[in-house]
């Protein structure tokens, strides 16, 4: 099988009050990664402004913007000016109270190619996400682009394997989660260390399941509680693994560019002498359609 070598580039980077000073940031580390020969390069979840999920707060909605819009008009220029196809993470402002956690990818022209809407929204101690965002409605559809067709999901979405899957089935060539996740402070270190363990593993068991590349991209930093808790620790640690969950690029815990590359032809290979796709019993699969099975005994 012929190699497809996709050069690409991740930003890991930590956020601050400013919006400017934030895409300044983005822009910078774009400049930074294309320099070096990326042609793809991936932002992380909410990269314009803090994690504001933390609280419920109907002001913070002032933060949304439309698509296209001012940010999309910055990351346009980039993309252009850089000539690599960009992946980046918006608060989108559909209509008044009606927004979405939305992922937009450019073209090496600047061109709005697309963008997926969050599809799963978490709703628990500092990610109070359901308060702001709209669950997406535009399904689990890759992206074209002249460097491949991209499974974009986001964050929360990792922990789903119905997701990846459709991406996979749809003909994704590679799967992409921008993230914003982290450890409560007060955790202790042994939980930090499972929860940043299984969020690494459920995303490298969905790179082996479906026989594809995944890019993980998450920021990082310490984002303190408006309302005075203790505020988020982003772990960083983004990753990209091949399609048999082998690492190809690990970032730790520091602000950070990471690039890499993909060779997105590995994926006929793996899937020939794995082929899970094969032997998926699709006659057999209906209960996963439902929310839960309750078993009754005869």
């Amino acid at each position: 099988m012929s190699s497809r070598i996709l050069k690409t580039g991740l930003v890991q980077q930590s956020c601050g009050d400013s919006r400017d000073d934030n895409l300044a940031t983005s822009v910078a580390a774009i400049r930074a990664l294309a320099a070096e020969g990326a042609e793809l390069v991936v932002l992380q979840e909410l990269h314009t402004s803090r994690y504001f999920c933390q609280i419920e707060d109907p002001a913070l909605f002032d933060l949304a913007e439309p698509i296209p819009g001012p940010s999309c008009d910055t990351l346009s220029a980039v993309a252009r000016e850089c000539n690599v196809v960009l992946l980046a993470s918006l608060f989108e402002r559909r209509a008044p109270g009606l927004a979405h956690n939305t992922a937009v990818v450019f073209e090496r022209d600047g061109q709005l190619l697309g963008r997926y809407r969050k599809m799963h929204i978490p709703d628990d101690p500092g990610y109070y996400e359901k308060f702001y965002f709209t669950p997406g409605d535009l399904g689990f559809k890759p992206i074209d682009t002249s460097v491949g067709r991209l499974g974009v999901l986001v964050c929360w979405d990792q922990w789903f394997p119905e997701g990846a899957r459709l991406m996979a089935l749809a003909g994704a060539d590679v799967l992409i989660y921008p993230t914003a996740i982290g450890w409560d402070p007060n955790d202790s270190a042994e939980e930090q260390a499972r929860q940043r363990d299984a969020w690494i593993t459920v995303q490298r068991g969905h790179a082996v399941a479906n026989g594809l590349p995944v890019i993980a991209c998450n920021r990082v930093g310490h984002e303190p509680d408006p309302a005075g808790g203790p505020g988020a620790q982003f772990w960083g640690s983004s990753f990209v693994c091949g399609p048999q969950g082998e690492f190809l690029a690990r970032a730790d815990g520091d602000a950070t560019n990471l690039r890499v590359d993909i060779d997105l032809g590995r994926a006929e290979s793996v899937r020939r002498i794995w082929p899970f796709l094969r032997d998926r019993r699709i006659d057999a699969y209906a209960g996963l359609t439902q929310r839960y099975l309750d078993h009754q005994q005869d």
